[in-house]
């Protein structure tokens, strides 16, 4: 009489046998990856919770009144009080550094877009003997701090350009030190455009600069656009450099908001009100070109 046997199934692999032979299953790897992402989503609340605390508590601050700051400083409005902020924005001194800070941080802005551009081209597309060393001196400007040539630049500025107490004797500075990264961000962009075009665009009969400005601009709009918001924010929080530069009625506004703390000290209201009046358009021109931030440091990354 003959007896049958049923193989054991067998994986494909030929490893060994199948679950369904009642063999033994790998262990899972899936909790160890949602541990560790309950645990970046724990860090990255905690961080957002830290940078967010002190602004909006500056906010609410903005609606209450001192007495209600004096009897419960963690506390929510009750009531709202909307005198403080009314008082702020009637008052002429905030539009006036309102004003320089908008034309300083246009100023710086443009020239950091400008000067990058054309300082980034040569150093992307043409091919000469110390392209990398100066490349990298733009490199090393990035651990160059401002603070370091605070005085040399206030005796540049003052004395010998006669710019002092100025708009341009604050956004050539500012623009200066933010060259380095600009340079940085928009060289891989530049770098990424196919020779295939401009050889194409020099036969058609167009000279370099018109092709720089004809194809190469509008194809690196991504990273201008993020060099120039990172110049007008970083222009627009500045302090150092107005303070040293800039006096009466040519200061901007963190300026005005350490001068309108210092002047209305017992007013914590109204300070709190006049700090969130300052930080608010920047904060709105952050947010609504986050993206194209985003997308123009990817595309830097991958150039």
């Amino acid at each position: 009489m003959t007896t049958t046997t049923t193989p054991t199934p067998v994986s494909r692999d030929g490893a060994g046998p199948t679950a369904a032979s009642g063999g033994t299953r790998a262990p899972r790897q899936g909790s160890g990856r949602s541990e560790g992402g309950v645990l970046v989503y724990l860090v990255a609340l905690l961080v957002v919770a830290l940078t967010l605390g002190p602004v909006l508590y500056a906010v609410l601050g903005g609606f209450r009144s001192n007495a209600q700051l004096a009897s419960a400083p963690a506390g929510l409005p009750d009531p709202w009080v909307f005198d403080n902020y009314r008082r702020v924005l009637t008052e002429s001194a905030f539009w006036t550094y309102a004003v320089n800070s908008v034309a300083v941080a246009a100023i710086t802005t443009v020239v950091t877009v400008v000067c990058g551009l054309m300082a980034a081209y040569p150093l992307a597309r043409y091919q000469f003997r110390w392209r990398e060393p100066l490349f990298m001196v733009f490199v090393v400007g990035l651990l160059f701090p401002a603070t370091v040539a605070i005085i040399p630049l206030f005796i540049l500025v003052t004395r010998d350009l006669g710019i002092g107490n100025t708009w341009w004797g604050v956004a050539l500075p500012q623009a200066a030190f933010a060259l380095p990264m600009t340079i940085v961000i928009l060289r891989p962009f530049l770098m990424a455009i196919p020779r295939e075009m401009e050889e194409a665009a020099i036969v058609d009969g167009a000279s370099r600069l018109q092709f720089f400005w004809r194809v190469l601009l509008p194809l690196s709009a991504p990273g201008a656009v993020t060099v120039g918001v990172l110049a007008f924010v970083g222009s627009w929080n500045a302090y150092l450099l107005p303070l040293l530069l800039l006096r009466g009625d040519m200061k901007t506004l963190p300026l005005g908001v350490a001068d309108f703390s210092s002047q209305y000290s017992s007013d914590t209201a109204g300070v709190f009100a006049f700090t969130t009046l300052a930080m608010i358009p920047a904060l709105i021109f952050f947010l609504a070109m986050q993206k194209r931030i985003v997308n123009g440091l990817q595309g830097a990354v991958k150039g």
